[in-house]
């Protein structure tokens, strides 16, 4: 009798040639015009890949899970089997589990169906790299745009729970910070519901940003923010998908544009697949977030693999910072673009018609690697010529101007990533020439307009690179718009012309800005307008006008507000301590911690209003109309004008609040740890 069947231990040394590719994998379809098929028998039958394909068919599901009492077997199901638990030990915490699972269950059914179609057509694919996915819970989102959510209340209130408290029992994921995180979760989600083919890319951060305590003097504290100890129900880990990335090393010209990045540190990036469901569609797109493997060849533990998805924005005060934040953008943009080129090779197309199924959006600067990255992968492993490379690479992306007008050091670029900054001087020498054409002799034009700003040290404009590298570049309101054409890019529109320049402006999804966090309001807005096809068309809010002098609608949309004003009410009693005036106007700011935000000219706004209140006479401010000012908002740890601009509102918050002249007509309220 032989002995136990002794495994091959892998490797853990990597061929550089690998590098970008995927892990090798038995093939079990046949390559077609469009994609992967089943393959088929003479006759054209289908050819089930394995076992029998009765019993494969017969326990595939299809379609969603509608009939509450089944929907309850499946919780169960998941209590049992996914958790080990039973019905005396299944707390909150572990319900939420099961019905979040069970929720995914129906998703995954309809990702493959998703998957499976977008294969078949091989439509043109679009795809979002953004650093921040600002998703908010993903449960209560999931049910409305199931169409579900009524049946699940009615399962988990057989098993002995209430959906709204295990919905509350979901912490928020960890993987944005601000608008711009918020933007991309909003576009991914109409993106979903308008049946577009479109994936998100991003990180997948340990700890995201971090929790915000705010300390007796009315400080900023951060603590890690641990969103991930506990099981992630709604994300895919994807252990077949993983990609080596290098780092460091030394890249050797070997002519025709090409050169041979070697040595240096390499780590794995691994797949988790996040589905994102659409709306009153069995659509479902999805995000890819990279998390950093397990095994580098670093040799000091400041830059050891698992630091690079840690957390969003590590601190860039000092040197090792800058290089993580650099790292980690590029560990990102590098993975995502290693599998967008993997799923175009399966099309067996010509480079030239990467373009035809292929956009990128790069949504701020942060993933502006992305562009030499594209050019080093055409030119250095697919022998692209140049000139070629660079058309495909222009006609790929397009650029959203947020805020962010990053500038990296050159010897920073230089030790991380030394065949990228050869690329970027060429892109610069070739675009500079071409202006020089435009525009001869006009130096200052040519120094503003060029990739590299002159000083010591030389840093690299990224949002320069954005623009060039991009066929349009976009702004997210119309104001900022026409400020990115006549200011911060003016040399740009000269020289590409103002068509490349447009404006988008940034919008929301009403199913889970509307439908799902006010769900009253939508309510009404659905009894008056007879249905909810407002959610996917907001022009049919027009006929809401008709209504706008009715006295019975008027009660109803204030006792609306008055409710969730009291929501809001009960939130800071919770979390603060503080009581407030529901009948008081809500002064509301809460966004990131900023100087251009204006937290700061807010504030004293808000001092300058308490002074003339403090000075007026009891009879003048019986005519004042009460006032809670509430603040919230994350400032960069790194960011001390941020850090004192929360100090300030504190404690002036302290002061005001504890004044007997005017606590009536004026409170103000630092709500913490908001993303």
């Amino acid at each position: 009798m032989s002995g136990p069947e002794v495994r091959k231990r892998r490797s853990s040394f990597i061929d550089p040639k690998t590098i970008g590719q995927p892990a090798p994998r038995p093939r079990r379809h046949k390559r077609s015009a469009t994609g992967y098929r089943a393959e088929t028998d003479a006759t054209g039958e289908e050819v089930w890949p394995r076992g029998d394909p009765k019993v494969w068919k017969a326990g595939i599901r299809t379609g969603l899970e509608t009939d509450a009492s089944q929907i309850s077997s499946n919780i169960v199901h998941h209590v049992q089997t996914s958790l080990a638990r039973q019905a005396y030990n299944l707390d909150n915490a572990g319900a939420y589990q099961a019905v979040a699972l069970t929720t995914r269950d129906d998703l995954i059914v309809n990702w493959n169906d998703t998957q499976m179609f977008l294969t078949n057509k091989a439509p043109k694919r679009a795809y979002y790299l953004s650093l921040e996915w600002l998703m908010g819970r993903a449960l209560d989102n999931a049910l409305l745009n199931l169409g579900v959510k009524d049946k699940f209340r009615t399962s988990v209130d057989q098993l002995g729970f209430n959906l709204e408290d295990l919905i509350d029992e979901e912490r928020d994921a960890g993987l944005g910070n601000g608008g711009l995180g918020r933007l991309a979760a909003c576009y991914i989600d109409s993106t979903a519901s308008q049946e577009l083919p479109v994936w998100g890319y991003g990180l997948r951060y340990h700890y995201g940003i971090f929790q915000q305590l705010i300390g007796p003097d009315g400080s900023q504290l951060e603590a890690p923010d641990p969103w991930l100890e506990h099981a992630n129900a709604w994300e895919l880990p994807r252990l077949d998908v993983t990609y080596e990335i290098r780092f460091y090393g030394h890249a050797e010209r070997i002519g025709n544009n090409r050169a041979v990045w070697s040595g240096g540190q390499e780590v794995v990036a691994v797949a988790y697949d996040v589905p994102i469901p659409g709306y009153e569609t069995r659509n479902t797109n999805n995000i890819r977030l990279f998390n950093a493997g397990d095994y580098e060849r670093a040799l000091e533990a400041s830059n050891s693999a698992s630091q690079i998805t840690a957390v969003l924005y590590p601190n860039d005060n000092h040197w090792l910072g800058k290089e993580l934040r650099l790292k980690q953008q590029y560990f990102w943009t590098a993975a995502s673009l290693a599998d967008i080129v993997r799923r175009f090779k399966y099309l067996d197309k010509p480079w030239t018609e990467f373009p035809d199924s292929v956009a990128i959006q790069l949504n701020d600067t942060h993933p502006t690697l992305a562009i030499p990255e594209l050019m080093r992968i055409l030119v250095d492993e697919e022998e692209v010529e140049w000139a070629e490379a660079w058309n495909i690479v222009r006609r790929t992306f397009a650029y959203t101007n947020h805020t962010a007008l990053e500038k990296w050091p050159v010897p920073l670029i230089q030790n991380l990533l030394p065949r990228h900054l050869q690329i970027i001087y060429d892109i610069n020498l070739n675009f500079l020439q071409a202006v020089e054409r435009t525009f001869p002799k006009e130096h200052e034009k040519l120094s503003r307009m060029s990739l590299i700003q002159e000083g010591n040290p030389q840093h690299v404009r990224m949002a320069n690179l954005a623009v060039i590298g991009s066929h349009t570049v976009n702004g997210v309101a119309e104001l900022h718009s026409e400020l990115v054409r006549t200011t911060i890019l003016k040399d740009f529109v000269d020289f590409f012309g103002r068509d490349k320049f447009r404006n988008v402006t940034n919008g929301i999804t009403p199913r889970r800005w509307l439908d799902q966090c006010n769900p009253r309001l939508s309510s009404l807005i659905e009894k008056k307008l007879g249905s909810k096809a407002f959610l996917k068309d907001l022009t049919l809010l027009e006929g809401l006008l008709k209504y706008v002098d009715d006295p019975k609608f008027q009660k109803e949309w204030q006792e609306v507000k008055h409710a969730n004003k009291e929501r809001l009410a009960n939130y800071i009693r919770t979390t603060t301590g503080s009581e407030v005036n529901t009948d008081a106007m809500f002064d509301v700011q809460v966004k990131r911690i900023h100087e251009y935000k204006r937290q700061t000219l807010n504030i004293l706004g808000v001092i300058h209003r308490w002074t003339k209140i403090k000075a007026m006479t009891l009879a003048e401010r019986k005519k004042v109309n009460p006032r809670v000012v509430l603040f919230a908002g994350k400032a960069a740890p790194g960011y001390y004008m941020a850090k004192l601009t929360i100090r300030l509102i504190v404690n002036v918050s302290k002061i005001i609040n504890a004044d007997p002249d005017t606590k009536e007509y004026l409170t103000v309220h630092f709500l913490p740890d908001y993303s």
